[in-house]
C-alpha cells in the first residue's frame, strides 16, 4: 500500500538549447542544433514523473497570469486546478547544454518569489496527506515561501507528514547566512536529497561521504540523508549506516531534471515501504534511464521493487 505523496515548490517553463561550446562572445550569434520547450522546475519534474507512473499525488505551486502560465497549467491538467496565479510573467529558465553533459541555467525572476505559505496551505488536502511525504524543493527560488518554512514544517509535523527537502542551489552562493538557513531546514526534514556540490558546499566538507555524515548529524533521529553523485550513482545514510548505489553506464542525452526524477523515484519507492538500499538502487536506475532517453522514458515498475 502506498502512503500519500505531494510536491511543493517551483514549476516553471524550461527552454533547453544546445549543445554549446565555447561560450559565445558578447554581441555574436550562435546556432544551437537542438531545442526543447517544456514544463520544468523541480516540483514540476517530480509531478511529471509521478504522473507518468499513474501515481496519485498532490502538487502545490503557482504560475504567472500570462500565456506561459496558461501553457503550464494546460500541461498539468487537473493537477493545476488549485494553483495560485501571480500578477505578471511566469518564470522561464533557459538551460544551455554543453558537450561534456554539463549545463548552464539562465532564469528570470518571474512568478516564483511570490509563491507563499498561504498558497500552499490552501492548495493541499492535509487530511488526505496524513502519514505521507512532501517533496519540498526550489527553496531559494521561492523566497516568500521559504521565509515561512517554519509554518509548513509545523503543519507537516501536526499531520505526521514527512518532509523530503531538496533546496536547490542558492542564487547568491553558499555564504554563512545561507548555510545557517538551509541547515535549519535540514534539522526539520526527515529526508534530505542534495547533489554532490550542494551537499559539500552546504556542509563545508571536502567529500560527499563527509557531507553525508554532516547532514545526518543535523537531521532528526532516523532521518535519511542522500547525496546524488550523477554518473557515480548515489549514497545514503540512516542509523549511522551508509549505503551506495552504482549507476549503470549509459549514453547521456539530457541531464536536465535528472535529480528531480531521482527524488520522485526514491520517495515513491519509500512510500511503499521499500527498504532503503532498494529504493536507492531504483532511484539511480530511474534517473539513469531518464538521462539516456529522448523523449524521456521512466521505469514503469517503479513501486514494485
Amino acid at each position: 500500500m502506498q502512503s500519500p505523496l505531494a510536491t511543493v515548490g517551483n514549476v516553471n517553463v524550461d527552454l533547453i538549447l544546445g549543445p554549446l561550446s565555447p561560450w559565445p562572445v558578447p554581441g555574436s550569434e550562435v546556432l544551437c542544433p537542438d531545442s526543447d520547450l517544456r514544463v520544468g522546475g523541480a516540483a514540476g519534474n517530480v509531478a511529471l514523473t509521478w504522473r507518468a507512473w499513474n501515481l496519485p499525488f498532490q502538487c502545490a505551486s503557482s504560475t504567472g497570469d500570462d500565456h506561459f502560465g496558461d501553457w503550464l497549467r494546460a500541461g498539468f491538467g487537473s493537477t493545476a486546478d488549485h494553483w495560485s496565479r501571480t500578477s505578471g510573467s511566469t518564470t522561464i529558465s533557459v538551460g544551455v547544454t554543453h558537450p561534456d553533459a554539463e549545463r548552464t541555467f539562465l532564469t528570470t525572476v518571474g512568478h516564483l518569489p511570490e509563491f507563499s505559505w498561504r498558497d500552499v496551505e490552501r492548495q493541499l488536502d492535509w487530511d488526505a496527506l496524513r502519514g505521507g511525504t512532501i517533496i519540498l524543493c526550489g527553496s531559494f527560488l521561492t523566497e516568500r515561501l521559504s521565509a515561512d518554512y517554519g509554518r509548513l514544517f509545523d503543519r507537516a509535523a501536526q499531520e505526521q507528514i514527512a518532509i523530503a527537502l531538496d533546496t536547490g542551489w542558492p542564487i547568491h552562493g553558499w555564504n554563512e547566512e545561507t548555510r545557517a538557513r538551509a541547515l535549519h531546514w535540514v534539522a526539520r526534514s526527515q529526508i534530505v536529497l542534495l547533489n554532490e556540490i550542494e551537499a559539500t558546499s552546504l556542509t563545508a566538507t571536502a567529500t560527499p561521504e563527509a557531507a553525508l555524515e554532516s547532514l545526518a548529524r543535523h537531521q532528526p533521529k532516523s532521518g535519511i540523508s542522500v547525496v546524488k553523485l550523477g554518473p557515480k550513482g548515489a549514497i545514503a545514510r540512516q542509523h549511522a549506516k551508509t549505503i551506495r548505489a552504482i549507476a549503470p553506464q549509459v549514453g547521456v542525452k539530457d541531464t536536465i531534471g535528472a535529480g528531480d526524477v531521482f527524488n520522485a523515484a526514491f520517495i515513491a519507492s519509500l512510500s511503499q515501504c521499500t527498504p532503503l538500499a532498494q529504493a536507492l538502487d531504483h532511484a539511480v536506475a530511474t534517473a539513469s534511464l531518464a538521462v539516456s532517453t529522448n523523449p524521456r522514458c521512466y521505469i514503469h515498475q517503479e513501486v514494485s521493487v
